[in-house]
């Protein structure tokens, strides 16, 4: 070996390391693909997933752009809905009439699409997320043919698709604010009833998380159940008023409920207990009858039952009568609701059975205590009260 060669390790090779080189983003050529099928086949819809089914076309890196082309007929500008430059086609979504006939086939043309590549539903989600946050760039037509084109994906069970969605980007201030959300959620509203029922919509609603915020839709200085009732009465949506009257009744049952319980178990003083039932009363306009079936609820959920011990428990039923019969009285001023009160507790002696066999006994207690009149009770026995409780 010559002195001036260097010394080299025989059969060793030197590798250059690879680099993960992605290809660039091109959205337009995607874009411009897509819109060419459309122009292609002329809008027909059954030709368009077909082709689109067969083409060689990048879908899980630009489906959001081929969501685009599907609603607007090109892309749109980067976080905005306006169009961006190139190619476009007049068959898309907000291109159609506002009605249900034009808007259908649309909603079933994606439901094909998804069945072959369901991982779009998730640029499905984005898309429409966008777009619905940005309802104010819309004109009121295309916010309509939006509304019609959301309550079909449901109607038609469009797979994947979460009701959290489409419902929560509506709660933005500035949308409700401006009476957007409203027009839109009635245009939704009306759609869906046409093919499901009222427990759909409810059951749709629950799943969207806004079922217990439907007033939230409502501009704030609107934002009463009267204005919910006048509103949608006037749309032609009177079993959903009478949901929300029910709902809003239920609700005011509950809260007067809770709040009594809670008073009668730490053993506040009886007037006070009076005096927050008579305001509750009025501020709730309940009738009568619920508020006095509320006392005698929240005077037996305050006792602290003893388990098993039956002995025990009737003493505890027995004493809570009696101690809280000056609260019943108060409210119990006539026949019918005395009688009423007679029902409520022989219906939950018939159904508890901590309470067995105790009707006899808490209605003498009543009657010793003046909270039962004599004809009162005369008169449930000819009537021979209510039938649940007939063996007692």
């Amino acid at each position: 070996m010559s002195s001036k060669e260097r010394p080299t390790l025989g059969g060793a090779r030197i590798k250059t390391r690879k680099r993960n080189i992605a290809a660039p983003l091109d959205p337009t050529t995607f874009a411009d693909a897509v819109v060419q099928i459309y122009l292609e086949h002329e809008g027909d819809l059954e030709l368009v997933a077909k082709s689109i089914e067969s083409a060689d076309l990048d879908f899980s890196r630009y489906g959001d752009t081929f969501f685009e082309v599907f609603f607007i007929g090109g892309r749109t500008q980067p976080g905005t809905v306006k169009p961006e430059e190139g190619d476009r086609h007049p068959y898309a979504v907000l291109n159609c009439e506002p009605a249900r006939q034009n808007i259908l086939p649309s909603v079933l043309y994606i439901q094909k699409i998804l069945r072959r590549r369901p991982f779009l539903i998730k640029n499905l989600e984005n898309v429409m997320r966008r777009f619905l946050q940005s309802l104010e760039l819309f004109e009121d037509n295309e916010r309509k043919k939006l509304a019609i084109f959301t309550s079909l994906t449901f109607s038609q069970k469009l797979s994947g698709l979460p009701p959290e969605t489409v419902f929560q980007p509506l709660l933005k201030d500035n949308l409700v604010s401006k009476g957007i959300v409203l027009s839109f959620i009635t245009d939704f509203f009306k759609e869906y009833l046409v093919d499901n029922s009222l427990d759909d919509l409810i059951a749709l609603l629950k799943r969207g998380k806004i079922e217990d915020n439907l007033l939230d839709l409502f501009p704030i200085q609107k934002r009463t159940t009267e204005a919910f009732a006048e509103h949608f009465s006037k749309e032609g949506l009177g079993t959903l008023v009478e949901y929300n009257e029910k709902k809003m009744f239920d609700v005011k049952l509950k809260d007067m409920k809770s709040a009594l319980t809670t008073l009668i178990a730490e053993n506040a003083d009886i007037t006070e207990v009076i005096e927050t039932v008579k305001q509750r009363h009025k501020e709730s306009k309940l009738p009568d009858i619920e508020v006095v079936r509320i006392l005698w609820d929240a005077i037996m959920d305050a006792v602290q039952w003893s388990g098993k011990n039956q002995q025990q428990n009737s003493n505890l039923a027995l004493r809570q009568v009696k101690t809280w019969a000056k609260l019943l009285d108060s409210f119990c001023t006539t026949a019918k609701l005395q009688l009423e009160i007679m029902y409520k507790i022989q219906i939950q002696c018939y159904e508890d059975a901590k309470l067995m066999k105790l009707f006899p006994e808490i209605v003498r207690s009543l009657y010793d205590e003046e909270v039962l009149a004599e004809d009162t009770i005369l008169m449930w026995f000819r009537k021979g009260g209510n039938p649940k409780g007939k063996p007692l």
